[in-house]
């Protein structure tokens, strides 16, 4: 077996397996032992039931005392008994698996691994793993490596393939400069892949991931730097001069904008009027009103005689912003079409048509603006929203649609300054840190599991105001994580609670773009009041109507997304609330979510988390959605994006040809993470 080989060469995968890895960008063996575990599964010594911590995971030793129950409930089938140890009871709980029913008896002993929470002030395990006592002996000296998934793939077919190719890791060559390696003291690559899968123990592992961490944030960091050399000080092609329609826009809007939002448009504008061309990152807090300062600054392009595009990460907020972009240009004769992948293909044909003679002014969109067949008469301005989600390759591309057009890119995520200058080392940064006058600060609470019913009575109560409402559950169906709440399985445990006129929907990362779409427009006619989602809402969607956001599991997430995440509310007249759940009893949890409890600065947020995080959290479930990468984590790795960046700037001294790299593993794996 060889690097090169594809999936199918691996014994026992056939072309469904080989379709499935696919859909995680793994198409060769190489692909696979580069996919790396989010966290790994310990098996500690089994605690009693008395002492069992609230929210974590634990093992407990345990006997079945009563019959096993299985009950009809809607849409879910489920399976319970009472287990106890000389401590205390707790009740296991299992949905839809009615298999369970033949597995226990009473009397019976096992080792059960599960997260305790509590409900009806009872202790409950849900879908716990159960083991004898022998089978948990062997478990015990396992570090046991969690991937990240897709349906109909699961983590031990993971497992076993990564077993099936162990042999091939010898092959895989280092690619860092050698001088790099002992100055930064880092594990050779090779050992770091084996080790990252098949850890000896924690430290080894902690050196694996030291190592390649520390990978990610240099191929960021070399490639940032690539660009920023081929960018810097490019000329400005462009005759953009101020815009009579511009300041026609702001006085016709229902608002004055903030300071910041004016100082911010007059540092673009003094960009787009500049001897060079503009390359600017925008960082601004949820709800600041980037939006509209990215709208003014394409209106200045268009009425210049040029053409704007503005790139969103998914196609429910590209949507939204051309609805928006669509009514408030229209009566300055500006052409705005939206393009998207769902777009049907005739209708692509007229946009490409359009953009290609100019009679385009403006194209907003997904992914799908940045393909090979896409040109443009002459685009002068490239805006990409929520820019942590674009590779810089797919952000390199789309400024390549033009002659060196002026490239303006958003953040919502909350980086504290020193980290970003790092990150975005080709860019100028603007900050806005000022919220419209109009918006009521956010109410926050912190409550634990035992609040959730009186949590429910206050949605209730806001939903017959006739506001709306978001709940958040950090998983999805089919995630082995079944001990949080999923999902599908939390709109029906709040259908049975809240009153029946409520409408309570659910919407999830794997639905289809058609079909959140739909939710989403019905939930923006309040015809939805509930909606419960997994974070697929986090980024940009605004519905000034709902005014409650709950989160469950909340301890579960970073700051900085908890913070994205209860921006979604807010942004009306009306006073709203963020509910947060703690399902930990832990002091570290509640000390972080203290900070959200007390702050709606998002910028004050992003340094603490810093803070309290800390360098080095190797073992914890990492967060999605706050940059690019696999395994780094801005916040925890802030000490190793550092290292990278003092290792760019050892080469810089040495003379190393950035644009010229002639080491051809570097190359190789440079272009793969420009294409991440």
């Amino acid at each position: 077996m060889k690097l090169t080989d594809s999936m199918n060469e691996i014994k026992g995968i056939g072309e469904k397996t080989t379709a499935l890895y696919r859909k995680l960008k793994i198409n060769t063996i190489e692909n696979l032992l580069e996919h790396y575990p989010r966290y790994y599964l310990t098996y500690e010594e089994p605690v009693d039931i008395a002492d069992v911590p609230i929210g974590q995971r634990v093992a407990i030793r345990a006997t079945v005392n009563s019959y096993v129950e299985m009950k009809k409930m809607r849409t879910l089938t489920v399976v319970t008994f009472t287990a106890k140890d000389y401590t205390g009871s707790i009740k296991m709980v299992w949905f839809n698996a009615p298999f369970i029913k033949k597995v226990f008896h009473v009397g019976q002993t096992y080792i059960f691994v599960g997260t305790v929470s509590i409900r009806n002030y009872q202790k409950v395990m849900e879908h716990p793993e159960y083991y004898s006592e022998a089978k948990y002996l062997e478990k015990r000296k396992e570090l046991q490596p969690v991937y990240p998934l897709t349906e109909g793939l699961t983590n031990q077919r993971i497992q076993k393939d990564m077993k099936a190719v162990g042999g091939v890791i010898h092959e895989m060559e280092e690619y860092l400069p050698l001088d790099v390696q002992n100055r930064y003291g880092l594990m050779e690559y090779r050992d770091a892949v084996r080790q990252i899968h098949f850890p000896l123990d924690y430290q080894q592992l902690e050196l694996a991931k030291h190592r390649l961490v520390f990978d990610e944030f240099f191929l960021f960091l070399l490639s940032m730097r690539r660009l920023e050399l081929h960018r810097a000080k490019v000329e400005n092609h462009f005759t953009i001069t101020e815009s009579e329609k511009c300041s026609a826009l702001i006085e016709n809007l229902p608002y004055e904008l903030t300071n910041a939002q004016k100082k911010v448009l007059e540092e673009i504008k003094r960009d787009l009027c500049g001897d060079s061309v503009m390359n600017r990152l925008v960082q601004g807090d949820v709800g600041s009103g980037k939006t509209i300062v990215a709208m003014l600054a394409l209106l200045m392009v268009t009425e210049s005689g040029y053409q704007g595009a503005f790139m969103a990460p998914t196609e429910v907020l590209a949507t939204q912003h051309y609805e928006n972009f669509r009514k408030m240009l229209e009566p300055y004769s500006v052409q705005v079409e939206l393009l998207i992948g769902s777009t049907p293909a005739k209708e692509k044909r007229r946009i490409y048509q359009g953009l290609q003679d100019g009679s385009i002014d403006i194209v907003i969109g997904t992914h799908a603006i940045i393909q090979d067949k896409i040109s443009f008469q002459n685009l002068a301005l490239v805006i990409t929203d929520e820019q942590h989600r674009f590779g810089v390759h797919q952000r390199e591309q789309l400024a390549n649609k033009g002659q060196e057009p002026h490239v303006l890119v958003m953040s919502a995520t909350p980086i504290p300054r020193t980290l970003a200058i790092i990150l975005y080392g080709d860019l100028d940064i603007s900050i806005m840190n000022e919220m419209p006058a109009s918006r009521l600060p956010i109410k926050n609470c912190v409550v634990g599991t035992q609040s959730r019913s009186t949590a429910y009575h206050f949605i209730e109560k806001e939903v017959s105001k006739g506001h709306q409402a978001y709940v958040i559950c950090p998983m999805v169906e089919g995630s082995e994580s079944t001990e949080m709440e999923n999902v599908v399985d939390y709109a029906d445990q709040l259908r049975t609670n809240l009153s029946a006129y409520i409408q309570v929907e659910y919407l999830h990362g794997k639905m289809s773009t058609k079909e959140k779409a739909a939710i989403m427009e019905r939930f923006y006619a309040n015809e939805i009041q509930v909606l419960v989602s997994t974070t697929v809402i986090e980024v940009g969607i605004d519905n000034p109507n709902a005014t409650v956001m709950m989160i469950e599991n909340a301890e579960r997430f970073g700051l900085a997304q908890l913070h994205q995440l209860r921006g979604r509310v807010g942004r009306g007249k009306d006073q709203s609330y963020c509910i947060m759940i703690n399902t930990s009893d832990k002091e570290e949890a509640k000390e972080r979510l203290d900070v959200l409890y007390q702050s709606n600065d998002g910028f004050h947020i992003a340094n603490e988390d810093l803070r309290l995080r800390g360098p080095g959290d190797f073992f914890g479930v990492r967060q999605s959605g706050e940059m690019l990468f696999r395994l780094a984590d801005i916040y925890s790795h802030a000490d190793i994006l550092k290292q990278a960046q003092s290792a760019i700037q050892y080469l810089e001294r040495e003379n190393y040809d950035f644009e010229n790299i002639q080491h051809y593993k570097l190359s190789e794996k440079l272009d793969m993470a420009l294409n991440l």
